[in-house]
């Protein structure tokens, strides 16, 4: 024989859910972040990296509503991730702009005859 427990549709435990799927969207952009900036595909590793600061904003701004449980499951675990985080942006260079410059004329760029005339 078999115990049953009835219980609702929904989870006892929605706000955990919620941020324990904060928390795995951040590890998920940390994987792919690691695996685009070891294939030297910068772009893709700096939008994943941008994913995983859009997921600890939510977390950071949900922590005062958190029950001391909750911080000290979550905590460690934000706390890891940040740390694998901050090592895959160390391994992104730099990109860098240029802040003067004149501009150059394309020897190719047809000419406005209105223009030239």
């Amino acid at each position: 024989m078999v115990a049953t427990v009835t219980s609702g549709a929904e989870s006892r435990f929605r706000t955990v859910d919620t941020h324990f799927k904060l928390l795995a969207e951040v590890g998920l952009a940390a994987t792919a972040a690691e695996t685009a900036a070891g294939e030297g595909e910068i772009g893709l590793a700096g939008d994943a990296l941008d994913r995983a600061g859009d997921a600890f904003d939510e977390l950071r701004a949900a922590w005062p509503g958190m029950s001391p449980a909750e911080r000290a499951i979550v905590g460690p675990a934000a706390t890891a991730l940040r740390a694998r985080i901050d090592r895959a942006r160390v391994r992104l260079p730099r990109r860098l702009a240029l802040s003067e410059g004149a501009p150059e004329r394309d020897p190719d760029e047809e000419v406005d005859p209105a223009r030239a005339a």
